[in-house]
Parts: structure tokens; C-alpha cells; sequence
């Protein structure tokens, strides 16, 4: 199954290709392009599979838990969170609140761009969900993962998204959420350009943006889609 995985990704690859900036869409942007393998952006993959194959020299097998992800797919995510918190008596602000700790309001997730993704080591016994911090540290199964990337993940062009920074703003801290720079930073750059935001979130049919502020949106624009490790920060150009 996990050969097959692998597989997946190599062909689904050639379907996905990194478009050059200029010619970035909308609807790439906001994952409303045409992927219907789910694939990764195509450099983004070619530099995914090198370190794939470094790390296993040091015994690591890089799995992605999570690459690609569709605007439909991540409005089912939110739609089903915001069903569950409102059947439990949460305002609408309670609810986004707290749906954002982790979960992007779909049409802003860095994972419809292709260049993001959710790593775990395939070579570790685990059970359980696997996107759980502590999993990641002491004496957690992907402990070895972290510490391996932490060295090499920035020589194949990789950084942690969500980093552990207290003056960080936005999501929760993700030890597996990795970003392919080189192609990301330029996304987000086109990202804050060219994307009408508030309008495009009350256009999509995504449950509560029509009782959530524009200042609460505004808010989440900065400190959510903003707030990320300073590398993938295309300001710092």
C-alpha cells in the first residue's frame, strides 16, 4: 500500500505542473484548478522525492500524510466542524475561533497551492491519529523525523510552516507541516496581490462567513495567512 502511495505521487506529479508566476490563477490560488489526482506541485514533488531518498539512507521514510488538498475538500472540513461546534451551542465567532486553531477556512489553505504537506516516517510503528504534536517529540514515534529534518529539510528547499514561536501569530504549531519554499513564497506573494478576500469567502457557500465580521476576517488575513515561519515570507526578498 505504501509503494503505491509512492507511486500515486511519482505520476500524479506529471498532471500538476508549477505554473511560472505569471501565468498563477485564481483558481489555483484558492484550489479551484483542475487536480482531480490531488497532486503535488510539480517541483515541489521532484524536490520531495530527493529528500525522500536521502532520508532513507538514515532510515527515515518520509511519508506525506497530507499533500494536496482541494478548495471542496477543505469546505467539507470546515462545513462538518462548524455543524459539529454550532450543535453544541457555540456562537458563530466561538466557532470560528475555535475551528481556526488548526483548520484553514477553505480557499486560503497553503495545501491548495500542491507545495505543502504533512510528513510522518513510514518506518515507525505508530497508532492512532499521527498529526498530534507529541508525536513528533521525546519520545514519540516521528521524533526521528523531526530531528532529521530540522538539519536537512532546508538543503532540498523545505521549511516548517506553523513553527514553535511564541511570537508567532496564527495556527497552533505544527511539527509536520512543510512548505517547498522556492515555489510557496512566490504563491503567497500572489496570493496577498491578487485575491479579493472577504468577497471570494462570502461567494463560497462556506457555513457562517455570513455572520463573521470583515474585521474578523481582516484579522485572520494577517495573523493566520501571514502569521508563518519568517523564510517562507515573501517580504523577506
Amino acid at each position: 500500500m505504501k509503494q503505491l502511495a509512492s507511486l500515486f505521487f511519482i505520476v500524479s506529479s506529471i498532471l500538476f505542473s508549477g505554473n511560472s508566476i505569471a501565468q498563477t490563477s485564481k483558481t489555483l490560488l484558492t484550489g479551484q484548478s483542475s487536480n482531480s489526482f490531488n497532486a503535488l506541485e510539480t517541483k515541489t514533488q521532484e524536490a520531495l522525492l530527493k529528500m525522500q531518498k536521502a532520508a532513507l539512507k538514515d532510515g527515515i521514510k518520509i511519508q506525506v500524510a497530507s499533500g494536496y488538498r482541494s478548495f471542496n475538500r477543505q469546505r467539507q472540513i470546515w462545513n462538518r466542524k462548524y455543524k459539529k461546534y454550532e450543535a453544541e451551542g457555540l456562537v458563530p465567532d466561538a466557532i470560528f475561533n475555535k475551528i481556526v486553531e488548526y483548520s484553514t477556512v477553505p480557499g486560503t489553505s497553503r495545501h491548495h497551492w500542491g507545495t505543502d504537506m504533512d510528513l510522518i516516517d513510514a518506518n515507525t510503528k505508530y497508532s492512532g491519529s499521527v498529526l498530534v504534536t507529541d508525536k513528533f517529540h521525546g519520545d514519540g514515534p516521528f521524533c526521528r523525523l523531526k530531528d532529521w529534518m530540522d538539519v536537512h529539510a532546508r538543503d532540498f528547499g523545505f521549511e516548517l510552516v506553523y513553527t514553535l514561536n511564541e511570537n508567532r501569530s496564527g495556527f497552533k504549531y505544527e511539527p509536520w507541516h512543510y512548505s517547498y519554499a522556492p515555489v510557496s513564497k512566490d504563491y503567497l506573494k500572489d496570493y496577498l496581490k491578487e485575491i479579493d478576500f472577504i468577497n471570494f469567502l462570502r461567494s463560497e457557500n462556506i457555513l457562517g462567513m455570513d455572520q463573521i465580521s470583515d474585521e474578523r476576517l481582516q484579522r485572520y488575513y494577517i495573523e493566520h495567512i501571514q502569521g508563518i515561519n519568517p523564510m517562507l515570507n515573501p517580504k523577506k526578498d
